[in-house]
Protein backbone atom coordinates (compact mmCIF):
# COMPACT_ATOMS: atom_id res chain seq x y z
CA UNK A 1 0.00 0.00 0.00
CA UNK A 2 1.35 3.60 -1.28
CA UNK A 3 1.51 5.69 2.36
CA UNK A 4 0.57 9.00 2.43
CA UNK A 5 0.46 11.62 5.32
CA UNK A 6 -3.22 11.71 5.29
CA UNK A 7 -6.12 9.78 3.95
CA UNK A 8 -9.75 10.38 3.89
CA UNK A 9 -11.92 7.59 4.73
CA UNK A 10 -15.11 7.12 3.86
CA UNK A 11 -17.90 4.93 6.55
CA UNK A 12 -20.91 3.27 5.71
CA UNK A 13 -24.29 5.01 6.18
CA UNK A 14 -26.05 2.30 8.10
CA UNK A 15 -24.91 -1.32 7.21
CA UNK A 16 -21.14 -1.52 9.20
CA UNK A 17 -20.65 -4.37 6.63
CA UNK A 18 -20.54 -2.14 4.29
CA UNK A 19 -17.10 -1.03 5.54
CA UNK A 20 -14.14 -1.63 2.79
CA UNK A 21 -11.12 -3.94 3.72
CA UNK A 22 -8.70 -0.98 2.30
CA UNK A 23 -10.30 1.10 4.92
CA UNK A 24 -9.77 -0.91 7.92
CA UNK A 25 -6.14 -1.33 6.54
CA UNK A 26 -6.13 1.98 6.27
CA UNK A 27 -7.14 2.98 9.59
CA UNK A 28 -4.80 0.33 11.39
CA UNK A 29 -1.88 2.07 9.57
CA UNK A 30 -2.40 5.79 10.66
CA UNK A 31 -0.98 7.22 14.09
CA UNK A 32 -4.24 9.28 14.55
CA UNK A 33 -7.97 9.04 13.48
CA UNK A 34 -10.11 12.34 13.74
CA UNK A 35 -13.61 12.18 13.78
CA UNK A 36 -16.49 14.93 14.65
CA UNK A 37 -17.86 12.06 17.22
CA UNK A 38 -15.57 9.88 18.80
CA UNK A 39 -18.16 8.00 20.07
CA UNK A 40 -19.94 6.99 17.12
CA UNK A 41 -16.55 6.39 15.61
CA UNK A 42 -15.45 4.16 18.60
CA UNK A 43 -18.65 1.82 18.14
CA UNK A 44 -17.59 0.97 13.86
CA UNK A 45 -13.44 1.41 15.50
CA UNK A 46 -14.32 -1.23 17.43
CA UNK A 47 -16.26 -3.52 15.47
CA UNK A 48 -13.24 -3.99 13.16
CA UNK A 49 -10.59 -4.10 16.04
CA UNK A 50 -9.07 -0.98 14.81
CA UNK A 51 -6.51 0.14 18.33
CA UNK A 52 -5.61 4.03 17.03
CA UNK A 53 -5.92 6.88 19.28
CA UNK A 54 -9.08 9.06 18.21
CA UNK A 55 -9.14 12.93 18.63
CA UNK A 56 -12.43 14.90 17.67
CA UNK A 57 -12.51 17.52 15.29
CA UNK A 58 -15.50 19.75 14.23
CA UNK A 59 -16.46 22.97 13.07
CA UNK A 60 -15.69 24.30 16.98
CA UNK A 61 -12.12 23.29 17.08
CA UNK A 62 -10.77 23.19 13.40
CA UNK A 63 -9.27 26.86 14.06
CA UNK A 64 -7.38 25.41 17.16
CA UNK A 65 -6.39 22.64 16.61
CA UNK A 66 -5.27 22.30 12.92
CA UNK A 67 -2.23 24.22 13.43
CA UNK A 68 -1.09 21.39 15.90
CA UNK A 69 -2.25 18.51 13.25
CA UNK A 70 -0.02 20.03 10.70
CA UNK A 71 2.91 20.39 12.68
CA UNK A 72 2.36 16.87 13.52
CA UNK A 73 1.85 15.51 9.90
CA UNK A 74 5.45 17.70 9.60
CA UNK A 75 7.05 15.76 12.16
CA UNK A 76 6.05 12.29 10.65
CA UNK A 77 2.86 11.12 11.83
CA UNK A 78 -0.21 10.06 9.49
CA UNK A 79 -3.69 10.60 10.08
CA UNK A 80 -7.34 9.71 8.64
CA UNK A 81 -10.13 11.73 8.66
CA UNK A 82 -13.46 9.80 8.77
CA UNK A 83 -17.01 10.84 8.81
CA UNK A 84 -19.65 10.20 11.52
CA UNK A 85 -21.34 8.24 8.14
CA UNK A 86 -20.26 8.40 4.74
CA UNK A 87 -17.52 10.39 2.78
CA UNK A 88 -15.69 13.32 4.49
CA UNK A 89 -16.43 16.67 3.95
CA UNK A 90 -19.78 15.71 2.25
CA UNK A 91 -22.06 18.05 4.77
CA UNK A 92 -19.48 17.13 7.00
CA UNK A 93 -16.79 18.98 8.65
CA UNK A 94 -13.26 18.62 6.68
CA UNK A 95 -12.68 21.49 3.73
CA UNK A 96 -11.05 23.53 6.45
CA UNK A 97 -8.44 21.01 7.55
CA UNK A 98 -7.48 20.13 3.62
CA UNK A 99 -7.10 23.27 2.56
CA UNK A 100 -4.38 24.27 4.93
CA UNK A 101 -2.90 20.62 4.03
CA UNK A 102 -2.87 21.34 0.79
CA UNK A 103 -1.72 24.93 0.88
CA UNK A 104 1.25 23.47 3.18
CA UNK A 105 2.38 20.53 0.36
CA UNK A 106 0.62 17.71 1.87
CA UNK A 107 0.24 14.38 0.40
CA UNK A 108 -3.43 12.82 0.80
CA UNK A 109 -5.83 10.58 -0.56
CA UNK A 110 -9.33 9.48 -0.09
CA UNK A 111 -10.04 5.93 0.63
CA UNK A 112 -14.11 5.93 -1.41
CA UNK A 113 -17.10 4.09 0.21
CA UNK A 114 -20.50 4.94 0.86
CA UNK A 115 -22.31 8.17 0.49
CA UNK A 116 -26.04 8.62 1.23
CA UNK A 117 -26.12 10.82 -2.16
CA UNK A 118 -25.29 8.19 -4.78
CA UNK A 119 -27.18 5.63 -2.78
CA UNK A 120 -30.55 7.93 -2.89
CA UNK A 121 -29.44 8.67 -6.36
CA UNK A 122 -29.31 5.49 -8.12
CA UNK A 123 -32.21 3.96 -6.19
CA UNK A 124 -34.71 7.09 -7.18
CA UNK A 125 -35.13 6.20 -11.06
CA UNK A 126 -34.49 10.48 -11.23
CA UNK A 127 -32.25 10.72 -14.52
CA UNK A 128 -28.49 10.24 -12.56
CA UNK A 129 -26.27 11.88 -15.65
CA UNK A 130 -26.22 15.39 -14.06
CA UNK A 131 -27.34 16.07 -10.17
CA UNK A 132 -26.95 18.75 -7.76
CA UNK A 133 -26.08 18.12 -4.28
CA UNK A 134 -27.26 21.23 -1.82
CA UNK A 135 -27.05 19.19 1.52
CA UNK A 136 -29.23 20.28 4.64
CA UNK A 137 -32.60 22.10 3.62
CA UNK A 138 -31.31 25.24 5.41
CA UNK A 139 -33.72 26.02 8.84
CA UNK A 140 -34.58 29.61 8.44
CA UNK A 141 -37.59 30.12 6.08
CA UNK A 142 -36.22 32.68 3.84
CA UNK A 143 -33.04 30.56 2.78
CA UNK A 144 -34.97 27.02 2.77
CA UNK A 145 -37.66 28.90 0.17
CA UNK A 146 -34.53 29.87 -1.94
CA UNK A 147 -33.05 26.74 -1.80
CA UNK A 148 -36.25 24.87 -3.00
CA UNK A 149 -37.03 27.60 -5.50
CA UNK A 150 -33.01 27.39 -7.15
CA UNK A 151 -33.72 23.31 -7.32
CA UNK A 152 -37.42 24.43 -8.80
CA UNK A 153 -35.35 25.83 -11.79
CA UNK A 154 -32.81 23.33 -12.07
CA UNK A 155 -32.79 21.35 -15.15
CA UNK A 156 -30.81 18.56 -13.44
CA UNK A 157 -31.92 16.33 -10.26
CA UNK A 158 -31.71 18.04 -7.00
CA UNK A 159 -30.87 16.23 -3.77
CA UNK A 160 -31.17 17.10 -0.17
CA UNK A 161 -30.68 15.81 3.53
CA UNK A 162 -33.21 16.34 6.06
CA UNK A 163 -33.49 15.85 9.16
CA UNK A 164 -37.45 14.02 10.38
CA UNK A 165 -38.32 16.57 12.55
CA UNK A 166 -38.48 18.65 10.35
CA UNK A 167 -39.31 16.85 6.84
CA UNK A 168 -43.32 17.27 6.51
CA UNK A 169 -42.42 21.20 7.09
CA UNK A 170 -39.84 20.94 3.85
CA UNK A 171 -42.16 18.45 1.70
CA UNK A 172 -45.11 21.80 2.61
CA UNK A 173 -42.57 23.93 1.14
CA UNK A 174 -41.76 21.70 -1.59
CA UNK A 175 -45.54 21.31 -2.62
CA UNK A 176 -45.43 25.02 -2.60
CA UNK A 177 -43.26 25.84 -4.53
CA UNK A 178 -42.92 22.33 -7.24
CA UNK A 179 -46.50 21.32 -7.28
CA UNK A 180 -46.69 17.65 -8.97
CA UNK A 181 -43.36 17.74 -9.58
CA UNK A 182 -41.89 14.19 -8.76
CA UNK A 183 -40.20 14.19 -5.29
CA UNK A 184 -38.18 11.45 -3.91
CA UNK A 185 -37.55 10.27 -0.09
CA UNK A 186 -35.10 7.71 0.39
CA UNK A 187 -35.23 6.81 4.27
CA UNK A 188 -32.65 4.43 6.43
CA UNK A 189 -30.38 3.67 3.58
CA UNK A 190 -28.64 0.50 3.87
CA UNK A 191 -30.49 0.00 7.69
CA UNK A 192 -32.65 -2.71 8.13
CA UNK A 193 -35.84 -0.39 7.81
CA UNK A 194 -34.52 1.32 4.18
CA UNK A 195 -37.54 2.77 2.39
CA UNK A 196 -37.52 4.48 -0.90
CA UNK A 197 -41.01 6.50 -1.28
CA UNK A 198 -42.15 8.16 -4.66
CA UNK A 199 -45.04 10.77 -5.66
CA UNK A 200 -45.75 14.86 -5.61
CA UNK A 201 -44.16 16.29 -2.37
CA UNK A 202 -47.97 16.61 -1.25
CA UNK A 203 -48.23 13.00 -1.45
CA UNK A 204 -45.45 12.64 0.39
CA UNK A 205 -46.13 15.22 3.23
CA UNK A 206 -50.03 12.90 3.65
CA UNK A 207 -47.68 9.75 3.93
CA UNK A 208 -45.95 11.39 6.84
CA UNK A 209 -48.14 12.82 8.15
CA UNK A 210 -49.97 9.56 8.97
CA UNK A 211 -46.58 7.86 9.90
CA UNK A 212 -44.53 10.18 12.00
CA UNK A 213 -40.74 10.23 10.20
CA UNK A 214 -38.11 8.30 11.81
CA UNK A 215 -34.28 7.67 10.46
CA UNK A 216 -31.93 9.81 8.30
CA UNK A 217 -33.57 11.06 4.73
CA UNK A 218 -32.54 11.96 1.52
CA UNK A 219 -34.82 14.07 -0.45
CA UNK A 220 -35.02 14.32 -4.25
CA UNK A 221 -36.31 16.31 -7.02
CA UNK A 222 -36.92 16.02 -10.45
CA UNK A 223 -35.33 18.61 -12.77
CA UNK A 224 -37.23 20.80 -14.54
CA UNK A 225 -35.83 18.95 -18.20
CA UNK A 226 -33.32 20.72 -20.73
CA UNK A 227 -33.14 24.83 -19.85
CA UNK A 228 -34.98 26.80 -22.79
CA UNK A 229 -33.51 29.00 -25.13
CA UNK A 230 -34.74 32.03 -25.62
CA UNK A 231 -36.80 31.59 -28.29
CA UNK A 232 -38.32 28.36 -26.92
CA UNK A 233 -38.61 30.74 -23.78
CA UNK A 234 -40.56 33.34 -25.23
CA UNK A 235 -43.10 31.02 -26.83
CA UNK A 236 -43.57 29.47 -23.31
CA UNK A 237 -44.07 32.71 -21.67
CA UNK A 238 -46.33 34.12 -24.79
CA UNK A 239 -48.33 30.72 -24.57
CA UNK A 240 -47.37 29.38 -27.95
CA UNK A 241 -45.03 26.52 -26.52
CA UNK A 242 -45.61 23.49 -24.03
CA UNK A 243 -43.30 23.06 -20.81
CA UNK A 244 -42.92 19.89 -19.07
Amino acid sequence: MKLFQFYLVSTPIGNLDDFSARAVETLRAVDCILAEDTRKARVLLDRYGIRVSVRAYHDHNKERIVPGIVREIKEGKRFALISDAGTPMISDPGYHLVRRLIEEGIALTSVPGASAVTTALVLSGLPPDRFTFYGYVPRKAGERDRAIREAADNPYTSIFYESPHRLVKTLEVFSRILGEREVVVARELTKLYEEILRGSAAELKAHFEATPPRGEFTVLVRGLGKRLGASESHRSRSGDGRTG
